[in-house]
């Protein structure tokens, strides 16, 4: 199904009607302003069977319940801070928004990143060289030599053109830098041969090159600094279990571990770079590989490779996201991100239906509610055709958006822009998440917080047919009454 995204305004919770109204009010091509309301409650709704589409209304506030569940938020019980939410900006993804008219691409990214006439989607993903979504295989440097290295014309036609104006909308957005292999001519067949190894895929990083890949970090981070481009975060290797992707490279624990000791984490204190980084950046499940369960506490046991890592990234193509809880118990001074999942044709990715229950359950409140700091789909935008991809790699992937390739105009919402949208829409970096208690919420899922403005951010899920009525309450005296449709998310900020 196409569908060119609308914003109701008008039609959601009525505090007097107590329910969703589909409404005939006017619809308007840019996305509501996510700015809390001066007199009441800001809210948003979107419904699986999209009758209402980041639905926007303002409700009042009542001097007591009108209905149970009474969900009743504690800002004095803080969790972990919030870095944002977003999606991965692939080279294909600048592609498809270079194919876009001008105009039409800036309201797009605009809608999307702005904090004042859009989502605010606030943490974006870019891989260094190649991913499996790019326009070819690439490194910074192909050529032998850590001296060639330099930003091919991805980077320099597509990647940063595209960055620049999203940091023209929205100057505070986070990006985290992932590669899918070193070069080529870093990689061995195995540590005990160490034969070189000629292919993108697989392989594993030549202990005599450390320093030179570390270099190649350090570079890469300069590079986009030079173009005014701030990375926050990197991530060593993009999947390090996995051998098949179409770039790729093997990095086990006691690999990852020395090569952030001895090399990458030296050489950007050296640099005085302050860039994050984050280990692991693979499944819950470690790929069902006994030795490499725990890999990022293995890692953090060294106490010099800790001092480089600032927590551990995750994805969840494998095993159950309660290993972020097992990891945060094991460590709890180290931070947790999520930073990739992916819908597709294995998965009934564009049935909103299905993916908008499934996915804000799993992923969008699944790891915000188990310690994660920031929350990263793949793809932004693909095209109609899955693409552009890689041979090897995912060629049945649908992007958080798809573009008809006919036109590059007519746009497809999928469920992972809803799911960010709601959560970025109302919860700011720098945000605390909060306790949040209710007598019973069967079938619904929450998550609350304080953002640096001191307004109060409360995201629902509501996973049953029927509409759910709840009262919301942090002081006991005032309370937000509201009917929240079935099958729906609803996403709430308000002054206290």
């Amino acid at each position: 199904m196409k569908l060119k995204l609308t914003f109701l305004l008008g039609c959601c919770v009525s505090v007097a009607a107590m329910a969703c109204a589909n409404g005939s009010s006017p619809a308007v091509d840019t996305p509501p302003e996510p700015v809390i309301s001066q007199d009441g409650v800001t809210a948003y709704i979107s419904t699986a069977d999209r009758t209402q589409v980041f639905s926007k209304t303002t409700l009042k506030f009542s001097g007591k319940p009108k209905f149970a569940p009474v969900i009743t938020l504690n800002p004095a019980v803080r969790y972990q801070s919030m870095d944002g939410f977003g999606a991965a900006v692939t080279g294909s993804t600048c592609y498809n928004l270079m194919k876009m008219a001008p105009a039409d691409r800036t309201g797009f990214l605009t809608g999307t990143f702005s904090e004042k006439d859009g989502l605010g989607f606030s943490y974006i993903r870019i891989s260094i060289g190649c991913s499996d979504f790019s326009l070819s295989e690439y490194t910074c440097c192909d050529k032998p030599g850590i001296e060639n290295f330099a930003l091919q014309s991805e980077e320099k036609e597509y990647v940063i053109p595209i960055l620049k104006e999203i940091l023209a909308i929205n100057p505070a957005i986070k990006i985290l830098g992932s590669p899918w292999t070193c070069p080529k001519w870093m990689k061995v067949n195995n540590l005990e041969e160490k034969k070189p190894f000629d292919s993108w895929t697989s392989g594993q990083l030549n202990p005599d090159c450390y320093a030179d890949y570390a270099t190649y970090f350090v570079k890469w981070v300069q590079a986009f600094e030079k173009e005014g481009i701030r990375i926050y975060s990197v991530t060593p290797q993009n999947e390090p279990l996995n051998r098949g992707n179409s770039a790729s490279l093997f990095m086990g624990w006691k690999e990852e571990l020395a090569f952030v000791k001895e090399a990458l984490g030296p050489a950007f204190k050296a640099a005085g770079l302050d860039t994050k980084i984050y280990a692991f950046d693979h499944n819950y499940n470690y790929d069902n590989m006994a030795d490499q369960d725990d890999y990022p506490v293995r890692m953090y046991d060294d106490e010099v490779a800790a001092s480089f890592l600032t927590g551990a990234a995750y994805h969840n193509y494998g095993g159950n996201r309660e290993e972020l809880n097992d990891i945060r118990r094991q460590r709890p001074d180290k931070e947790l991100i999520f930073t990739e999942t992916s819908i597709g044709m294995w998965n009934d990715g564009r049935n909103l239906k299905k993916r908008l229950m499934d996915d804000m359950r799993e992923v969008g409140l699944g790891t915000v509610n188990n310690w994660c700091k920031g929350v990263i789909v793949w793809n932004l935008m693909l095209d109609s055709e899955r693409g552009p991809n890689r041979e090897g790699g995912c060629q049945t992937c649908y992007g958080a958006v798809d573009i008809d390739r006919s036109d590059y105009k007519t746009i497809t919402y999928n469920s992972h822009y809803y799911i960010i949208g709601h959560l970025s829409s109302v919860v700011k970096p720098g945000a605390f998440r909060i306790a949040s208690k209710a007598d019973t919420t069967d079938g619904l899922m929450c998550s609350a917080f304080e953002n640096p403005d001191g307004t109060v951010a409360f995201v629902l899920l509501n996973q049953n047919e029927d509409i759910a009525r709840i009262s919301l309450t942090v002081d006991g005296k005032n309370y937000i009454n509201c009917a929240v449709p079935g099958k729906s998310v609803a996403s709430y900020r308000w002054k206290k």
